[in-house]
């Protein structure tokens, strides 16, 4: 898992040329089951989920080895949010939405 960026630190910017931004895509489905996920074209263990209620976002993004996850949640109304990384998808969803609201959901 990689470290977080410090606070006032930023990461090295990325050399110039040669970028080209590309976008997650979803699995093949067959049409009585929706995709839920998106992966990287080139490197399908870097994968992108987002799930939702009515009042909060939560998106997911694993590491590029697919090894650990970093989850956004995202208040609906105000968009206030708080991130989250480790290991288990299902611990940062927990960890990034407590954070958000003060404690587990009601």
């Amino acid at each position: 898992m990689s470290d977080p960026v410090a606070p006032g630190d930023r990461p090295a910017r990325p050399p110039r040329g040669g970028r080209r931004w590309t976008s997650f895509v979803a699995d093949p489905t067959t049409p009585e089951k929706a995709s839920r996920g998106l992966h990287e074209a080139a490197n399908p263990d870097h994968r992108l989920r987002v799930e939702h209620d009515r009042h909060t976002l939560l998106i997911h993004l694993s590491d590029e080895d697919g090894h650990g996850w970093t989850t956004i949640a995202v208040d609906r109304a105000t968009r206030q949010w708080a991130v989250a990384q480790d290991t288990r998808q299902s611990d940062t969803a927990r960890i990034a939405y407590e954070s958000l609201y003060g404690g587990p959901p009601s």
